[in-house]
């Protein structure tokens, strides 16, 4: 039995995808505590996990609903920042009384590494987003870059780097005096903090762009728990018009106006509609969307199974869910890893993007019909749908997480059992 702790930024769609590990992680007999900045274990809904909550810090609250723009970047890095050095300053603490033995980290919070680091624990990183691991060949996930390994796509790609460098300085500037304060050696980038031993990723291989055959990621597909009901969708396909699911995520369902143009363009080509702005919208909002239904949250892989296209904000779990009921996607990225999971749709040939700034309803509507008429975006969403049913999902995560950190402890026993001097 080992006893793994999970950390990760206080967003919804990370935590559940770390519960589902960590239950998969307990099945197998382990134990599983999930470390959160303040507020964040008010999202922990698994009794199996033990929550553990350190402050102060950016809790789920302080999560910028609005990171577009300039002002938007810098104000979503600065919390960033934030939740990490508080759970630098408290966490290292926390995770000695609590008697961790290993780590699994969200790639996108490098204090759990740094965590790991410092108190000689082994770590795997966990993609719930899409990976960051370095390629050159592959731009960063905010960027919704095609896939270009020519000469010129590299020059791009190193472009769009530096140009990170410069609005990234405040978490560079954090983990390097976490670094500091842990007496670890000096590292910047959230890339530096990534695990030697494997990244377990969300995504499967044929979703994502080409990668070097030496890459660490495991592809694994969505991290879901197995006590999670899929439910029942309110709506059946009627055979006749095309059903439309359309969400814009839990933070980004405040958007009337867009849900509005998606309601508009559905109306034009005689589809139905199904809404769910997670809550985001007050009543008297929604009663302005000509839809056959709005409401805050949905089945989702329930709808998903029935619908035939899904519009959404690009968010990798619901980009995931509709692959795996082989639907056709139309992203309308917005922000965070948005543009690079809209931008393997397309690659894949499995759905379509547009931008949702100055977005008109019959330049929604085109999108739509060439989604439906086209057989070829569902071939593709079925195909990816395939392999993302067999993939293995958290219960491989775990098996994987248990005999990677079962290596790696042996292997430090024995170097221990070598360094100890010969009896008199």
């Amino acid at each position: 039995m080992t006893r793994f702790l999970l950390v990760t930024p206080p967003l919804l769609s990370h935590v559940r995808a770390f519960e589902a590990l960590g239950e998969a992680l307990v099945a197998r007999g382990h134990r599983a505590a999930i470390l959160l900045n303040a507020g964040g274990t008010a999202l922990v809904r698994s009794p199996d996990i033990e929550p553990l909550e350190v402050g102060p810090g950016a809790g789920p609250a302080q999560l910028t609903d609005r990171p577009t723009g300039l002002f938007g970047i810098l104000r979503t890095v600065r919390e960033g920042a934030w939740r990490t050095e508080a759970l630098v300053t408290e966490g290292p603490r926390l995770a000695a009384r609590w008697g961790a033995e290993a780590v699994l980290v969200d790639q996108m919070e490098p204090a759990g590494a740094l965590l790991a680091e410092h108190l000689e624990l082994p770590f795997l990183s966990v993609a719930a987003a899409l990976p960051i691991d370095p390629d050159p060949a592959i731009p960063a996930p905010y960027l919704g870059w095609p896939y270009d390994p020519s000469p010129e796509g590299l020059k791009r790609n190193r472009g769009g780097e530096r140009v990170a460098r410069l609005l990234l300085r405040r978490q560079r500037e954090t983990i390097r005096a976490a670094c500091s304060r842990l007496g670890l050696p000096l590292r910047e980038r959230m890339e530096d903090c990534l695990s030697p031993l494997a990244s377990l990723s969300q995504t499967v291989a044929g979703f994502d762009y080409p990668r070097a055959p030496a890459a660490r990621i495991a592809a694994l597909g969505p991290f879901r728990s197995t006590k999670d009901n899929v439910g029942v969708s309110p709506l059946r396909s009627d055979g006749i018009r095309p059903l439309v699911f359309a969400s814009l995520g839990t933070l980004q369902g405040h958007r009337l106006g867009l849900f509005q143009t998606i309601a508009r363009a559905c109306r034009q080509v005689g589809a139905r509609l199904a809404i769910a702005h997670c809550g985001r919208l007050s009543p008297a909002e929604a009663a302005t969307l000509d839809a056959e239904l709005v409401t805050d949250f949905l089945p989702q892989r329930a709808i998903l199974a029935e619908a035939d296209l899904c519009i959404c904000h690009a968010g990798l779990n619901t980009v995931l869910d509709a692959l795996e009921a082989g639907v056709p996607v139309l992203a309308l990225p917005i922000a965070y890893d948005q543009p690079g999971v809209a931008a393997r749709l397309v690659h894949q040939g499995a759905g379509l993007s547009l931008s949702h700034r100055l977005l008109s309803p019959s330049d929604l509507a085109r999108a739509l019909q060439r989604l439906t008429r086209e057989p070829g975006f569902r071939r593709e969403a079925e195909r990816l749908g395939r392999e993302i049913a067999s993939a293995g999902g958290a219960a491989r995560g775990a098996e994987l997480a248990e005999r990677l950190v079962a290596e790696t402890l042996d292997g430090i026993s024995r170097s221990r059992r070598l360094k100890q001097p010969e009896p008199a």
